[in-house]
């Protein structure tokens, strides 16, 4: 019989092992729990270099949003790892329910994932969807539901309560159409302006973009103010998300610069 290996990852530790203990009943499930994001990632990083792969990880949608020793992670946060003092008691579980699942589905696109939800959310369910979840789950289902869930994403399937699906397919197309509208908002960029904006999706100051593409700081304050006008922002925060929306990635940090001088200005 093929066993089906489970990770619940989930901070109340109580629902963890219960529900770690009713799944392992099951005559063809392996199951353990982890109590953070990075315990999960660790776990997962473990298993496929033993060679004993986890086929679903079921995620606690709520993940990280309170650190180990109580104190709450504020959402700017979540998914950065430490926390502003350095604490390691919010930073090991500073990795939230989406971010783990898009971490997961970048690094170990053979992994299924479903997230566990105390309460419907077509907003989040849908950024589950678009981040690999292939299903959202009500904490309070019944151990049979979750188990044909489970066996439903391992053979490729999507869930979703009845309930959250017209909201979940709204969510779907306004995010659609609002990445349509940035993308093309970024295709007005020249080539070199959208090398700035990768820059700064990478969280690179001024000086730092002027010595990596061999330009005068004035020049690429020029640049930074014609992709702020261009995209309709006002800051480079908001550039950055626009940026995020359309997809761009943030420029290659460690690799080498091969535009130089003024050849894309």
């Amino acid at each position: 019989m093929a066993r089906i290996r489970v990770l619940v990852v989930d901070d109340h530790r109580i629902f963890a092992e219960s529900l770690a203990a009713a799944l392992a009943a099951e005559q063809d499930v392996d199951v353990s729990a982890a109590g953070s994001g990075p315990a999960a990632l660790r776990a997962v990083e473990r298993a496929a270099g033993e060679g004993r792969r986890y086929d679903v990880l079921l995620i606690d949608a709520d993940l990280g949003t309170v650190g180990a020793d109580g104190v709450r992670v504020p959402p700017q946060l979540r998914g950065q790892g430490p926390g502003p003092d350095g604490q390691g008691a919010v930073a090991e579980s500073a990795v939230d329910g989406i971010s783990l699942v898009a971490r997961v589905r970048a690094g170990h696109p053979g992994v299924r994932t479903v997230v566990l939800a105390e309460r419907d959310d077509p907003r989040r369910a849908a950024a589950a969807l678009q981040a690999g979840a292939g299903g959202w789950v009500a904490k309070d289902c019944s151990l049979s539901r979750l188990l044909a869930v489970i066996r439903g994403v391992l053979r490729d399937e999507t869930h979703l309560p009845p309930a959250l699906l017209t909201g979940v397919l709204r969510e779907l197309t306004a995010a659609r159409k609002h990445r349509t509208e940035s993308e093309r908002l970024v295709e007005s960029l020249t080539p070199r302006e959208r090398e700035v904006l990768r820059c700064m999706v990478a969280g690179l100051g001024r000086k730092a973009v002027a010595e990596r593409l061999y330009l005068s700081p004035h020049t690429v304050r020029t640049h930074m103010q014609n992709v702020l006008g261009k995209l309709g922002v006002h800051s480079t925060l908001a550039a950055v998300a626009l940026a995020r929306r359309a997809g761009v990635g943030p420029v290659d940090l460690a690799g080498d610069v091969v535009e130089r001088g003024g050849q894309l200005a």
